[in-house]
């Protein structure tokens, strides 16, 4: 068997896998396909991610029955105003042994995981958010001067509730930065809350099972990024993010003057890795053009932000993201 015939069979057989993950999700976290897809996405291609939603939608059902089909090990950090960032990193300890020796002990922290959920990680200071940076970049932590690696692999899925402001600390560009996509956990529809409510609500739910191991997931990150991706499709993600930025001689007129910074390379490595993973999740070898477009919001539009004209205008972010999405595939397919 040659190594391309090698490679395909095994992109085929983690999209089966992908699938089954799929399947097992559904029967605890009910309907909100695209959110379980954009979930999926995010672990399979070594990321994070960044759950936006109003309270009692099961985001933290999903971190929960993610943890458990990917075979992460799991901790859960309650973000409030006064938590500290030794209650997420750890902390040393003066410790006594059985002879009356004493010395240092560090005690880990959650964040001593390989699936961290961050909840309404934006009620804890600045100084506690920060904490975070070094491990959602580097994989390690800083603690008294030494440094201390993380789990194998290390995901952070945080959540924010997007009307609530009072008492709240904004994340910082730098930080938001750090997540792979932005996944906006909307409403279900009717039906889906009527599955949910009869789910839910009787003696016993169904139970989701494990599909990866941590090490299947490891090599999932490795064999994603063996995937062959078109030269066009990458000229078109460059095109797309480069086209976001107003002072970009490429920005369309809705961008320069809706948009007041947009994204910088981060997003467009971000977009290359999550189109590859939105393929998979749908059975296709290498990303096209519309697995671009699809991802093009979730990558975006937490790396960009409006003006205030455009913000006073009542301008969204995302039908901008669409419009310059939509022109580019319009060029592309013309060239």
């Amino acid at each position: 068997m040659t190594d391309d015939a090698a490679l395909v069979g095994e992109i085929e057989a983690l999209g089966e896998k992908l699938i089954k993950a799929r399947e097992s999700i559904g029967r605890r976290f009910i309907g909100q396909e695209r959110v379980v897809d954009l979930s999926l996405a995010t672990l399979v291609s070594g990321g994070h991610g960044l759950l936006i939603g109003l309270p009692g939608l099961g985001k933290t059902r999903l971190v929960g029955t993610l943890a458990k089909v990917m075979g992460l090990d799991t901790s859960r950090i309650q973000f409030t105003p006064d938590l500290m960032p030794a209650d997420i990193l750890g902390s040393e300890v003066l410790d006594t042994d059985q002879d009356g020796r004493r010395a240092f002990r560090f005690i880990e922290g959650p964040v001593f995981c390989q699936l961290l959920m961050a909840d309404e990680i934006n009620r804890a200071s600045p100084r506690t958010q920060s904490a975070l940076l070094q491990a959602m970049q580097e994989r390690e932590v800083t603690v008294a001067g030494e440094h201390r690696p993380l789990g194998k692999p290390f995901h952070v899925l945080a959540t924010q509730n997007p009307i609530e402001q009072e008492g709240t600390y904004p994340l910082p560009e730098a930080q938001l930065d750090r997540f792979l996509v932005q996944i906006d956990v909307a409403y279900p529809e009717r039906a889906t809350e009527r599955d949910i409510l009869l789910a839910t609500t009787g003696v016993s739910e169904a139970e989701s099972e494990q599909v990866f191991t941590s090490d299947e997931l490891l090599a999932a990150q490795t064999l994603l990024r063996r995937m062959p991706v078109g030269e066009a499709v990458v000229e078109m993600i460059l095109d797309l993010v480069r086209a976001c930025r107003p002072h970009d001689s490429t920005a369309p007129d809705i961008v320069k003057s809706s948009v007041s910074w947009g994204p910088g390379p981060r997003a467009a490595q971000s977009l290359m890795l999550v189109a590859r993973a939105e393929a998979l999740t749908h059975g296709r070898l290498s990303p096209s053009a519309e697995d671009v477009r699809a991802m093009a919001g979730p990558v975006l539009q937490h790396r960009m932000a409006l003006s205030f004209a455009a913000r006073a205008r009542g301008e969204r972010l995302s039908r901008v993201i669409d419009e310059v999405a939509s022109r580019v595939t319009r060029v592309e397919a013309a060239a």
